[in-house]
């Protein structure tokens, strides 16, 4: 029997399961006998069943659904004991650890309201994350170093769709304009998903392997209220769209996107930087953000909107002052033009250069997968719990590869591919 939502776009039904088809065979490539986790918030029930079908279709030994509520959240964050916020129990430590023993598949299906837990005492927010962040350590290390294959989409959340359509006039019609913009985004209505899926990957990928064949030892970015310069490690490896997992088994890890990544050199960042998107992080909304770096530690932040929050996310450990990635995206991408700010990183990200506080990826330089934790910071891959991006570009921001020689080639200008 198919579940029906209550949309009125057209084809809705079959666009949803051309989504979950893809998600399943693209976003995490279900082989036969994986463990396939879906993280998905109870609202989202009908996809939720169609990628569940999807993932046994392709021979998945197992699904397991992790339920999310928005609502439920914030009651627990606001009025649970302090101590049960901060001691995350032994079973759910496990559970994650034994997702990693199972080389699982990780699907992350984003839908949240971006003021979700505005409101809530921004110190408890940042406890539980940060108690959060220690228990899950092992499975954050395991996805950043890529030895699980792991996807984060999106599904059309009411209270998501009402923030980013408010002129429209009921939540049905911002619903349907929401699911409208991320089939459009992850190339659903195209004639054959897939296929056009793995067009696009070849794309930045050719882009990134012209980056590795430089290797550029530092990035100079300029913008209005932007001059920073970004040094990049030794060795360090640029990565489009499409991953390998520890098994060899290509992945997404974002639909949509479009970027070319790689880590930067912790220690060697200096100058001041603007972002030019607002952030949905930890239920709140953060606009406006100013940051001035120094041997490329975090020395002074602003923001216009969320600054508390934006101090909390600093304050989470030593690494939260540093980066961890730095990402390229062009001005004229889809997600961009289409003039819609999201309040989701998964979008607001592919629509800008964007750079990350927190921990970089460990695949990003070469051997770094194999590497321990004093070994990659040695490098300059900055290790921590956190991992947050934010949104840096414009159509006025011109950036500068800069050589060992200190020779300049010119990488981006007016935010677009030089």
């Amino acid at each position: 029997m198919k579940e029906e939502f209550w949309m009125v776009l057209p084809n809705f039904q079959e666009d949803l399961e051309k989504y979950a088809r893809l998600i399943a065979e693209v976003g995490v490539n279900v082989e036969n006998g994986h463990t396939v986790v879906l993280q998905i918030a109870v609202d989202q029930a009908p996809l939720a069943r169609l990628i569940v079908a999807e993932a046994y279709r392709l021979g998945a030994a197992e699904v397991q659904v992790q339920w999310t509520d928005d609502v439920v959240q914030k009651e627990f964050l606001t009025h649970a004991a302090e101590d049960r916020i901060t001691d995350i129990p032994q079973y759910k430590v496990d559970q994650s650890d034994d997702w990693v023993a199972k080389g699982a598949s990780r699907i992350s299906v984003v839908s949240s309201n971006p003021d979700a837990l505005a409101g809530v005492d921004t110190d408890r927010v940042a406890a539980y994350q940060s108690a959060s962040g220690k228990a899950m350590m092992n499975l954050r290390k395991a996805t950043q170093a890529n030895k699980v294959s792991w996807t984060v989409v999106a599904a059309a959340g009411p209270a998501w769709a009402a923030k980013v359509f408010p002129d429209l006039k009921t939540s049905e019609e911002q619903v349907d304009a929401l699911w409208d913009e991320i089939f459009k985004t992850t190339r659903i209505y195209s004639a054959d998903p897939v296929a056009a899926w793995k067009a696009h990957d070849e794309t930045l990928a050719n882009k990134a392997a012209e980056l590795n064949k430089e290797q550029f030892s530092a990035l100079h970015y300029t913008a209005p209220g932007t001059d920073l310069v970004i040094g990049l490690p030794k060795n360090h490896l640029w990565e489009g769209a499409g991953s390998f997992n520890a098994r060899g088994e290509k992945f997404m890890a974002n639909m949509p996107t479009e970027e070319v990544f790689t880590a930067p050199d912790s220690r060697r960042v200096d100058g001041y930087i603007s972002s030019t998107k607002p952030l949905s992080y930890a239920g709140n909304t953060l606009t406006g953000m100013k940051f001035t770096f120094k041997d490329g530690k975090v020395v002074d932040f602003s923001a216009e909107q969320g600054e508390e929050v934006l101090a909390k996310l600093l304050d989470t450990d030593e690494g939260a002052k540093h980066l961890g990635e730095v990402a390229l995206v062009p001005d004229p991408s889809p997600i961009s033009q289409s003039g819609i700010t999201f309040y989701n990183t998964l979008f607001d990200e592919n629509a800008s250069n964007h750079l990350a506080l927190g921990s970089a990826y460990a695949f990003s330089i070469q051997g770094g997968t194999e590497m321990t934790d004093e070994e990659l910071a040695a490098a300059g891959l900055n290790r921590s719990q956190t991992h947050v991006d934010f949104m840096v570009g414009s159509d006025q921001m011109d950036i500068d590869g800069i050589r060992e020689d200190g020779s300049r080639v010119p990488i981006f200008r007016k935010g677009d591919w030089a």
